[in-house]
């Protein structure tokens, strides 16, 4: 189910990249408790990683994870979420 692997990095405002700790993607696994099963297809790997099934559509997890951080004050908002899936 898990096939595709992400890479998931915090952006700052000089466009330095940052692999998002553990507890923050984790985090936004588990937030799908409150609503988009979409997501219900990621599982956090470690530092920077995640993997998800195919059925997760990356524009839609790069907006939603991107705002879950900056709710949850992981992000200010002169840095952005960069999501990429290497293997391709």
């Amino acid at each position: 189910m898990f096939v595709r692997k992400l890479s998931i990095e915090r952006v700052d405002a000089a466009g330095k990249r940052h692999p998002c700790p553990l507890h923050w993607i984790d985090n936004f696994a588990m937030r799908n408790f409150t609503n988009d099963a979409i997501f219900d297809d990621t599982l956090p790997r470690g530092d920077g990683l995640m993997e998800a099934g195919h059925r997760v559509p990356l524009d839609r997890l790069q907006p939603a994870m991107e705002e879950w951080f900056r709710r949850k004050g992981y992000i200010k908002a002169d840095e952005r979420i960069e999501i990429v899936e290497p293997d391709r």
